[in-house]
């Protein structure tokens, strides 16, 4: 079941190939939101880390996460094409075990606290139900057209 395809996902978030990391949405409530990623052979960042042993950065692993996260937080925002989601903070990120090619990265995330431009989430993702990282992100909505600061202001 599909709740947001990729097509419907890149009119929300504004990141592009190879930094989308989220490749649906399967759920999608008011505070909690699930986001699936495809983990193929040929992702770039495999081909360094490590090109013996390929596993998925614990860092993109986050992203993805937020990511999700992301499509929330912008889905219910009418001028959302005038807005970034920006990730603030992370704190109790752990991971459990490698996200290696041929994975499908199942990212769950849930409202703790939202603010008017500030929403704090917890989250989980999971291969084969096995949990594989979690963590907290904090994200602030800006202006994607900010005003130029002035000298002496």
């Amino acid at each position: 079941m599909t709740v947001l395809d990729i097509n419907e996902i890149r009119q929300i978030l504004p990141h592009r190939y190879p930094f989308l990391l989220v490749d649906r949405i399967v759920e999608m409530e008011p505070e909690r939101v699930v986001g699936i990623k495809n983990v193929t052979a040929n992702e770039p960042f495999f081909t360094g880390h490590f090109p013996d042993f390929p596993v998925m950065p614990g860092v993109l692993i986050v992203e993805a996460m937020a990511q999700a996260a992301g499509v929330l937080v912008l889905k219910t925002i009418p001028d959302r094409d005038k807005k970034l989601v920006l990730l603030v903070a992370i704190e109790n990120a752990r991971f459990r075990r490698p996200v290696v090619p041929g994975d499908t990265l199942r990212m769950e995330m849930k409202v703790i606290k939202r603010k008017a431009s500030v929403a704090k989430m917890a989250g989980v993702a999971t291969v084969d139900g096995q949990v594989v990282a979690e963590a907290e992100v904090m994200c602030k909505l800006e202006d994607k057209e900010r005003q130029p600061e002035t000298a002496g202001a």
